[in-house]
This record gives structure tokens, sequence and C-alpha cells, in this order.
């Protein structure tokens, strides 16, 4: 059996063989390799060797910085395919949906080569008689990442680029469900000539997390997942004087008014809710349809439904893969059951498709008629079950959103512009579409929801990433033509 190793100082480094962790191909339900787990030694080998390599790192020209980037750019370019090849081999997503996850990671990549610019600081002359000041931005020291199974390539570069280009070094906990992704990674940020040290791999479970959330040496940590384990990463990092940015669970909704085009709509719920099969933190889960838009939508909705072929994600006529293990799928199902027991009508239903070849299949499930009190609104599902909500106007579509725990991200469709501006303005989640169903933002704008989908005032890459990875120094300096003896008073 083929073992995915770490990746410290430079090169691959073997588990102790003491713990490890079966990697399935979700498509077939084969164990196609095993991932070492890590010890807390074997981090504190990675934070020792990123603390090494800080110390020339950090004092590494922008120019050297900058030219590593590009090259790093240029190979990930290269290796599009091969890296989506691993993607839907370990994580189910068609190839086209892992090329478009690798095309999001490299914004991030061409967002951080313009490191010169984003790191200026603020120079203001004369704030005195002879005396100016000025900021800088310094890098942390070590940072960490602790990365999900839905997105193994693009969630780690909305991360890592950024820091490692502001003079950071960088170790990752990928998911343990798909983790050879981080490790090609790796070999092409040294093909790129990263110093070896500025960029670690540790695999593991959260064993390994804790021992990263609690090192002394780790100044900063980053995460994506549910917000049970964001909460629990926010509290025990921030608790050992961390720097933290933990991104946590969604119930992404979508109003469609009654003014929409209402195929286009249609077009939005299919892909946004069943793209990846759901497993994603962007995905729309809860349609609030206003007035009679539910009674126009449901049928166009099953109707496209019914063209989608769902397969191996290698398949290039599939429209959507696998989920990623048994026992997701099995959860996934369970509320599918529950939606049915607590009275819910199942437009649509995915179940036949719960076993297709052995692997870990979920057709598209639609609820409609759906309730806030029922547990298929409630819960982060993450998987291709839709809920339709009835709502009477937009005053009770923003209640409903309102009230929700989450505020992650959301969308409006309709064609009338007064109203995309007053939901825009009032709806409390932190990214917002307006006839766009995932409205995740360019590279050089910052990802990030509010309520319980965020632990922490920073969101990803951006300008806010920039702030997260650097700390301003203010510098007020003065150089005197002569001696004016001392000053005794404050100066003013």
């Amino acid at each position: 059996m083929t073992f995915v190793d770490h990746w410290i100082d430079g090169r691959r480094v073997a588990g102790d063989g003491s713990r490890a962790g079966d990697v399935y191909n979700p498509a077939t339900g084969e164990v196609i390799r095993q991932v070492s787990f890590s010890t807390a030694a074997e981090i504190t080998h990675a934070v020792d060797a990123a603390t090494e390599a800080f110390a020339s790192w950090s004092r590494a020209t922008i120019a050297t910085r900058t030219k590593i980037m590009f090259s790093f750019r240029d190979l990930v370019d290269h290796h599009r395919n091969e890296l989506a090849a691993v993607i839907t081999e370990e994580h189910g997503k068609t190839t086209a949906d892992a090329l478009g996850e690798v095309q999001r990671g490299l914004e991030v990549v061409e967002f951080a080569c313009g490191l010169g610019h984003l790191l200026k600081g603020d120079y203001s002359e004369g704030v005195s008689t002879g005396v100016d000041s000025y900021s800088i931005r310094q890098p942390l020291g070590v940072v960490c990442g602790i990365t999900p199974f839905n997105f193994p390539v693009m969630v780690p570069m909305w991360m890592l680029p950024v820091a490692i280009a502001c003079g950071n070094c960088f170790i990752l906990k990928p998911s343990e469900k798909d983790p050879s992704a981080s490790n090609l990674l790796a070999e092409l940020f040294t093909q790129a000539g990263l110093p070896k040290g500025v960029f670690n791999v540790v695999h593991g479970d959260r064993v390994a997390v804790d021992a990263l959330l609690e090192h002394p040496g780790i100044a900063a940590v980053s995460s994506v997942g549910s917000t049970p384990v964001a909460r629990h990463i926010y509290e025990t990092a921030a608790a050992a004087g961390k720097r933290v940015q933990a991104l946590g669970g969604a119930k992404n909704h979508m109003v469609v008014m009654p003014d929409a085009d209402m195929d286009a709509a249609a077009d939005a719920m299919v892909g946004a809710a069943y793209g990846s099969a759901g497993e994603r933190c962007m995905a729309i889960s809860a349609v609030v349809a206003v007035g009679d838009a539910g009674d126009r939508l449901i049928p166009l909705v099953q109707d496209k439904v019914r063209a989608l072929k769902v397969a191996h994600g290698d398949d290039p006529d599939a429209d959507m893969g696998p989920l990623i293990s048994g026992p997701h799928r099995d959860k996934v199902l369970s509320f599918v059951e529950a939606g049915l027991a607590e009275g819910a009508d199942l437009a649509i239903d995915g179940r036949e498709l719960a076993s297709t070849d052995g692997g870990f299949f979920l057709g598209p499930c639609l609820f409609d008629r759906v309730t806030p009190q029922m547990s298929v609104y409630r819960e982060e599902i993450f998987g291709p079950v839709l809920s339709v909500i009835r709502s009477d106007s937009l005053d009770d579509a923003l209640g409903i959103i309102s009230s929700n725990p989450y505020g992650n991200g959301t969308a409006i469709f309709t064609n009338d512009g007064g109203i995309a501006r007053r939901f825009q303005s009032e709806v409390d989640v932190g990214m917002v579409g307006i006839n766009v169903p995932i409205p995740v933002p360019m590279a050089f704008f910052s990802f990030g929801g509010w309520k319980a989908s965020l632990f922490g005032d920073a969101h990803v890459h951006g300008t806010d990433g920039i702030r997260f990875y650097t700390r301003t120094k203010v510098v007020t300096a003065r150089w005197p033509e002569r001696s004016a003896g001392a000053e005794l008073h404050f100066p003013s």
C-alpha cells in the first residue's frame, strides 16, 4: 500500500508508522493509499524547520519572493491537469469542477505576485519639526493552515501564497481524506525555488490539529471547516495567544422574487446546490421562494435535474460525482429520511443512486414546503439536498435569513434594482450575490462570512489576508543637523 508522507524541511518524511488512515476513491469505495498521521514530535519537527527557515526567508527581498511566486504560479498552471486528476481521484468531484478549483486557487497566487504593492506602508513627512513617521509591514513568523476535504487545492491556496509572500513560513495540515494534492503543491513550490522549511505539510487527524493549535512556536492559525471545528480551533488557538481566522459552516439562502427570470433561477439552483455533490461551503442549500415563485420553479428544477448525469468524476459527461466517504453519504441520507418524517415534500428523490458501483453516491434531492423548524433546514447537510421554503414577501425572506445562525453567503434573483439594493443592504450575511448564485469574491477581495460562519476578525486572501499575515510597525524618525540638547517635556 502506497503511503502519503509528510513534507518537512524540503523533502518527504515518512511517518513513524504508529498511526495512519485510509484514503478512498469515493467513486469506487476502494482504499487507494494510506496517509501517515503526525505525532506531536513530527509537528515539532515541522515547526523547528519552519522556525529555522524564517530567519532568512523573512529577510528575503521582495524581488526574490516575487520571482519565486511567479515561478510557482507557472508551475501550478503547467500541472493543473495533474492536480485536477488527484482531486478527482481522492475527492470524487468531476474533472471540470476540479480544474475550476485549481483555477480559483491560481487567482490567489496571482494576487500574491503583486506583493511589492501589497506590502507598502504609509509615510507622513514633517509630522513635527524635522520628524517623519512611517509604517512598515512585517511577517509574523511560523503560521499554519488547517484545511477541509472539499477543496484540497483551492482552500490551501487561499492561505499559503499570501502568508509566504508576506515573509512567513507555513505549515499546512490538509484533510486526511484527500491529502495527496498538498504534497504535490509542496513539490511545485520546491521546484519554484522556495527554500527548504518555508512550506511544510503535516498529515493527520485531531491529534495533529491540537498539537498545532497548542504549539508555542506557531504565531497564527487559519482554518476552514464546520462551525464546531472552527469554534474549537478559535478558542484553543486564541487561548494559546495566537492570531486566528477560523471559517465555519453555512446555510446559504437564495431568494427568488416573482419577477425573476425563472429559467435562469432554476439553472442557478441546480448548479449551486448540486455542483460538487453539494460539498461546498458556498453551496445554496435553501431557496426562499417569494409569492408564486415556488410553483413556477419546482417543475423547471425537476426537468433540469432529470437531465443530470451522476457518475465517476473522471467521466467526461458527468455532472456530479460521489460524496467524499461512506459515513458522510449515510449522514446525508439520514437528513433525507428526517425531512420526510417531518413532513417536507420530496419533489426529487436521489436515493436510488445511493449505492452506484460501490461508490459513495447520492443523487440530487429536492425538498419543497420546508419550514425553518425542520432539521433539513436547521442543519448544514453538506450534500446534494436542497430545501425550498415558501415566503409571502421580501420582508419575510429577510426575516428567515436573519434568524439563521449562519451568515456565510446569500443570493437574490430579481429584475428589480430597488429590491436588490435593499436586499444587499439589509441582509445579515457576509457575501451577497445579485443574480449570482455563488458569490465567491475574486482573490483581490476577501472571503468570509458573518455570525457562526466566522470566528476571528479577518477574512481570507485579499487585503484582509495581507493584514492577517503581517503586523504593522510604526517608526518615528528625526535626523537633526545638530544636537538640540535634551528635551524633558512631552514633544508636541
